[in-house]
């Protein structure tokens, strides 16, 4: 599947990614994840830097879904996909080199590989706000308000 303009655009200005995966007791497991990016226009990744719960689920099933919003406008999207896991690979080189353009730089040294994500299916997660008739802007307003309050 292609990632749209709109969804590239969402994941590259948000960078935090909730990752579901499942447990070997087939219970999930959520981790959020601070280097969520785009690789291309059918792969999202992430770098493992602390992360082995994750990592050992994905060793047993690659099966993995994304969340990413805008906690501003209550937007955002899921994406259901397979995971692939890259050390020393091209892969793994492309990605530090997306993460350094993108101002991860910092994190390099602590990088142990890159999680690729195929994304097979995708679709938009809305705040039930917008069914009520609210714009983004109303929201945007209203929440940037509320998340003053609780650091002004």
């Amino acid at each position: 599947m292609k990632l749209t303009d709109e969804m590239q655009r969402v994941v590259l200005e948000q960078r935090l990614g909730f990752h579901a995966t499942v447990c070997p007791d087939g219970t999930p497991n959520l981790s959020p994840k601070g280097t969520t990016s785009v690789y291309d226009d059918e792969h999202l990744f992430f770098a493992e830097i602390r992360s082995p719960r994750t990592i050992e689920n994905l060793r047993a099933n690659p099966a993995i879904e994304v969340n990413v919003v805008d906690p501003i406008v209550r937007k955002g999207f899921r994406f259901k996909g397979t995971a692939t896991l890259h050390e020393g690979d091209d892969v793994h080189r492309r990605a530090l080199e997306l993460l350094r353009a993108r101002d991860y730089a910092d994190y390099e040294e602590r990088v142990r590989l890159i999680v690729l994500i195929r994304v097979d299916h995708a679709a938009p997660l809305t705040s039930p706000a917008y069914d009520l008739g609210h714009t983004a802007e109303e929201l945007a307003a209203q929440y940037l308000e509320h998340y003053s309050s609780l650091h002004g």
